[in-house]
């Protein structure tokens, strides 16, 4: 899933290049290319499908190049998940009805690699002979309140699978104080996001607890992957309900698993959770640029263009990021603010530096 427009990283993010096509961490590759190779490493190339907004399709085309443009699946609105999971769906299922399906984001950052693969597979053997649907939970780390959560029944295991648990609550964003009972209670697990289940598995739930979604395009079933789909998509996409697959199957549905997972995970959905990621300095400052040079200076986010000589000093607990003919200085701890910003320069100077 390629297609959000990633408002919280403005101004590095901005909608015609939002941050999963952009190289946040400074590594020289954007999150796209990063989920992409890894995902490579699980199934044949031809197999990944990246949904996203039509208006993003040529830069998916330039970041992943020689994918068959079937693999490219546009989006004319933006209608959360469901939608984007049901379009994808309808076109795999086209091709191949006995698929097994993996869901991720394609701006999450995983360090350990080869710890996630043998995870992802561990889901996908246990989809094979199970009617289930499995979420990989992140073990939290500390009590965050920008994640949604998962406890699990804790002996409530698949026969034959170790590990993967019956899920029995789903939990939006809690506040400080309940997220510190959460991670003290120890069966509570972060929601990454990332879904693996049988075509035929989510096909049911979906018919059953999300029928308004799943008629929609069951109604056009026979234009997938033929020359009158892109018609057919336009005419029906604004009618289709915009909901997440979170809170129309997921948080319903009685044979939903979740796998606890660590793998060094972050959704780097924040300034401050991608400050969690970078390297740092032995000031606990995140740099990118390759001229910035700091004195007296700690706990800071700074992102500067690469050519670009930055002198800084005094300063703590900064995000200081230079993008786009856009200067922002920011407290992290009000980072939240930055979507107000967003808007406020919409109302006062346009669109032009969003």
């Amino acid at each position: 899933m390629a297609g959000g427009i990633g408002t919280r990283f403005w101004p590095l993010s901005k909608i015609n290049k939002p941050k999963q096509f952009i190289d946040v961490l400074g590594v020289g590759e954007s999150l796209l290319q990063m989920t992409f190779n890894r995902f490579e490493r699980i199934c044949p190339r031809e197999n990944i499908y990246i949904v996203t907004s039509n208006i993003y399709t040529d830069l998916v085309n330039e970041q992943i190049p020689n994918l068959d443009p079937n693999q490219i699946i546009s989006e004319p609105s933006r209608r959360n998940t469901a939608p984007c999971i049901a379009y994808a769906n309808f076109k795999i299922a086209s091709i191949n009805p006995e698929a097994n399906i993996i869901v991720a984001p394609s701006d999450h950052f995983i360090v350990n690699e080869d710890r996630f693969i043998y995870t992802v597979e561990k889901a996908l053997h246990a989809i094979e002979t199970n009617d289930i649907l499995i979420t990989l939970g992140i073990k939290p780390t500390y009590p965050n309140t920008g994640y949604g959560y998962i406890q699990y029944k804790e002996n409530n295991d698949i026969t034959n699978f170790e590990g993967v648990k019956k899920v029995k609550l789903f939990t939006e964003k809690p506040n400080y104080e309940m997220a510190i009972q959460f991670i003290e209670s120890g069966d509570f697990l972060w929601n990454s996001g990332i879904f693996i289940w049988s075509l035929k598995s989510i096909d049911k739930a979906m018919q059953e607890l999300l029928p308004e979604v799943y008629e929609v395009f069951n109604s056009g079933k026979k234009f997938f992957n033929t020359n009158k789909e892109k018609g057919f998509i336009e005419e029906i996409y604004t009618t289709c309900p915009s909901i997440s697959i979170d809170y129309g199957v997921m948080e319903k549905a009685s044979n939903v698993y979740v796998i606890p997972s660590d793998f060094g995970w972050s959704d780097v959905g924040t300034w401050g959770a991608l400050h969690e990621v970078r390297d740092k300095d032995e000031n606990n400052n995140s740099i990118v640029g390759k001229n910035v040079m700091l004195y007296d200076t700690k706990d800071c986010i700074i992102n500067m263009p690469k050519n670009k000589m930055a002198i800084m000093q005094g300063l703590e607990d900064l995000i200081i990021v230079d993008a786009n003919n856009i200067l922002m200085i920011c407290k992290k701890s009000e980072e939240q603010r930055i979507k107000q910003f967003v808007t406020d320069i919409e109302v006062e100077k346009g669109t032009e530096y969003l």
